[in-house]
């Protein structure tokens, strides 16, 4: 039994490609320096439950005007570093494992895999990369909720004094001085939860590719053009995000250093009492409008840089 599983390991192993984390790491940063304006926005609004001690915004034209006038254009990048370190390591990662995860699945065979396996594969390779993530994703969270220098904001409904943090080490370290291994897996819950959103994102990317192809009777190796990934890769995320997003919120909620929940049911129930369920869906907006492109952006340099670094193949 033990020698089998070993030789499976091995097996699964044997099918890690370096093109799919360099291309992964490549797409994620990418996309990741474009579009962080509108991710810092999204967890301000996630964030926001009414208290005093937060900026509050109108809108999303009204939030970025009021970072800028408070803390300059560099404002708009507060909490990048992590964030660029994350979506890199992340969607390196995500691609490296769910590439070999793919192949392997499919013994040798040049054959698409049905919805079912590839969402298992989407899923597996989610669970794995978000345990080696998760603390840079409380990083980018505590940074980008420092309201330290915002002119005047009432601190007396805030029930926790937060910890200033000075950068992304600064963070790492003081989270895990003050509050252990479970301050820096903070929502990890709603993240495993939230690995469905890959699942979901990769199954329909996958299948819309196959349809794709099948409709013009190539192999599903031929490299598309890029407008026909950025329609699949735009596609599966909307898709993903309809379904999947009250899960950000809570995520985001549960590693905010403001505010203390004793459990993702309390943050549920919380959310739930005083705000609806619209509370679920704050900072949607500006989340669709990053995520989108982010997306298309990392599918596009993925595919293209993947095909870049690939060995030439062998005239047969």
């Amino acid at each position: 039994m033990a020698d089998q599983v070993q030789k499976q390991a091995i097996s699964l192993f044997s099918h890690v490609r370096y093109e799919n984390l360099v291309a992964g790491i490549a797409g994620g940063v990418i996309s990741t320096l474009a579009l962080h304006p509108l991710d810092l926005v999204k967890i301000r609004f996630a964030a926001s439950d009414g208290l005093r001690g937060r900026p509050t915004y109108n809108g999303l034209v009204h939030a970025f005007t009021s970072i800028v006038r408070e803390r300059g254009y560099l404002g708009l990048y507060q909490g990048v570093a992590p964030n660029v370190w994350g979506a890199g390591a992340s969607w390196g990662f995500y691609f490296l494992f769910y590439g070999a995860i793919k192949t392997y699945m499919q013994d040798g065979r040049n054959e698409p895999l049905g919805p079912g396996r590839h969402i298992l594969a989407a899923a597996t390779s989610g669970v794995i990369t978000l345990f080696i993530t998760n603390p840079i994703w409380v990083v980018k969270t505590r940074l980008a909720l420092q309201y330290e220098g915002i002119r005047n904001l009432s601190k007396s409904d805030v029930k926790v004094k937060p910890k200033k943090y000075k950068g992304m080490l600064d963070a790492l370290f003081k989270i895990y001085k003050f509050e252990g291994i479970p301050g820096l897996y903070s929502g990890l819950i709603p993240g495993l939860l939230g690995v469905s959103h890959g699942a979901l994102q990769f199954m329909a990317y996958e299948e819309l590719k196959k349809l794709y192809n099948n409709h013009y009777d190539q192999s599903n190796e031929t490299q598309l053009g890029a407008s026909a990934y950025i329609t699949f890769a735009a596609l599966s995320k909307l898709f993903a995000v309809s379904v999947t997003y009250p899960y950000q919120v809570v995520r985001v909620r549960l590693q905010d250093q403001h505010k203390r929940y004793n459990s993702v049911s309390d943050c549920v129930r919380k959310t739930w009492k005083y705000e609806g369920a619209k509370g679920f869906y704050k900072g949607l907006v500006p989340n669709l409008l990053r995520v989108t492109p982010a997306t298309c952006i990392t599918f596009v340099v993925y595919e293209k840089m993947k095909y870049a670094l690939m060995p030439p193949k062998l005239p047969s």
